[in-house]
């Protein structure tokens, strides 16, 4: 066995000593520890006393087949990845490869670039997974909220401020990006923290009502008024109401509101008495407020008493590897609900989750997570259990990191498939001679 300094640590596994010295010396320049074996019994013996972060293995050796050492890393080498290199390409040959485990198939003759970019794919998927099973043992966040990414750090260095004041809060943020989570973190982190937390949404209280269900009633005030009833800010009293969706409030309510803010006291509908309240207003949009103000539609003077202090949140797009910890998280939630083992993700649907683009933020990724795992019966999530529209995605993303080459050789078998084969049909519709078609099917690279 060689070894070489490295950022991770790999055996090649090749009959040949010539290609073990060539590969070994071609991945030493990139910094990666590389040990090596000449048989597949060499191989696994090597296993037995030393974790490696891949194995890369030849396909035909002499006595055992590069196969059986893919099946022996697969059934008891949970963290290494396997990589298979053969001088013998084949479609078969590739299936059985990625059937049994391997998690790339490379043909000889290859280039270095070839080369390290296949070993990168495969590290990139190992990375992938590591960090889904540590998010799946790191608890979720304060509060709820939880991420890892630089964007939510500072969210989380926002609330430690805000909930030290007595100021008035806006938090902005698209719809689903856990603005009421920021909201409850803020409250539950400052003083206040032993009194209600209030929540309205104020797009959900029909405009009649807005007033007397914010402030209450008097008996009597208006038909159906049969007793009087404290509202919102009251219940509120000696701690924090949320007014999610404060974009909707009516003109009306919204100069009464702003007296709120100013002298700490509401007027119940029907009375001429004011009452004091001590309570700390957070408020809440996914609409452009400054705008709404330009229109009319929002008071000025309101806008500024609420936004002393601005927090926005991120959307999920924007969040990194913030969606795999969270899809763990609600991995974790629908499996202990639904009284089953939590499944793991695949490879594929973690990448599909990671470039997905998230406009439902994660109320989406939440909703998207509760499906496949109330409709899968399997112990691992693949991509056909994930909507319709991600399949695509992910299957386009693939699609789209393909080389020049590999595109163009499927150009043109899907020519010479839609011409039963004829070469002179094909070289016309590509626009080149025969001989040219020939030479590009002779270099194209394999299918698999």
């Amino acid at each position: 066995m060689s070894a070489a300094k490295s950022k991770a640590s790999m055996l090649v596994v090749d009959d040949a000593v010539a290609t073990l010295e060539m590969i070994q010396r071609k991945l030493d320049t990139q910094g990666y520890r590389v040990y090596t074996a000449t048989s597949v019994p060499e191989a696994i013996e090597f296993l037995k006393g030393t974790a490696v972060d891949l194995v890369i293995t030849d396909l035909k050796m002499p006595k055992v087949s590069g196969m059986e050492l893919i099946r022996y890393v697969r059934e008891n080498l949970r963290n290494t990845e396997v990589m298979m290199v053969t001088g013998y390409a084949t479609v078969e040959g590739a299936v059985e490869a990625v059937k049994g485990g391997a998690q790339d198939y490379l043909s000889k003759p290859f280039t270095d670039q070839e080369l390290f970019e296949a070993v990168e794919r495969v590290m990139d998927k190992q990375r992938l997974r590591r960090t889904q099973a540590k998010k799946a043992e790191e608890p979720p966040s304060r509060h709820g909220l939880i991420g890892q990414s630089k964007a939510m750090k500072k969210i989380g260095a926002d609330i430690s401020k805000a909930a030290s004041t007595e100021a008035t809060i806006l938090i902005t943020g698209e719809s689903g990006t856990g603005k009421e989570l920021v909201a409850r973190a803020i409250h539950y982190s400052s003083d206040r923290s032993s009194a209600p937390f209030v929540p309205i949404n104020c797009g959900a209280i029909p405009r009649e009502l807005f007033e007397s269900e914010l402030f209450g009633h008097m008996k009597g005030a208006f038909t159906g008024a049969s007793e009087s009833r404290a509202g919102f800010f009251q219940t509120a009293d000696g701690g924090t109401i949320f007014l999610d969706e404060i974009g909707e409030m009516d003109l009306a309510v919204q100069v009464k509101l702003l007296r709120v803010l100013q002298d700490k006291e509401v007027f119940m509908v029907g009375s001429m008495r004011p009452r004091k309240v001590n309570v700390r207003i957070l408020a809440a949009t996914n609409m452009d407020l400054p705008v709404r103000v330009k229109k009319g539609s929002f008071r000025e003077d309101l806008f500024f008493r609420i936004s002393v202090i601005t927090i926005e949140v991120p959307p999920l797009r924007d969040r990194g590897e913030d969606v795999l910890l969270l899809a763990q998280h609600f991995i974790h939630k629908f499996a202990q609900e639904s009284n089953r083992p939590a499944p793991r993700l695949s490879d594929s649907v973690l990448q599909v989750l990671k470039n997905y683009s998230w406009p439902g933020n994660v109320r989406e990724l939440e909703n998207v997570i509760q499906r496949a795992v109330v409709m899968t019966d399997s112990d691992i999530i693949e991509v056909p259990d994930l909507p319709a529209n991600m399949r695509f995605t992910g299957t386009h993303l693939e699609r789209m990191q393909r080389t020049l080459a590999e595109v163009e050789a499927e150009h043109i078998r899907n020519v010479l498939a839609s011409v039963d084969g004829n070469k002179t049909q094909a070289a016309q519709i590509l626009g080149i001679d025969r001989k040219t078609l020939r030479q590009k099917l002779k270099d194209s690279p394999d299918p698999s």
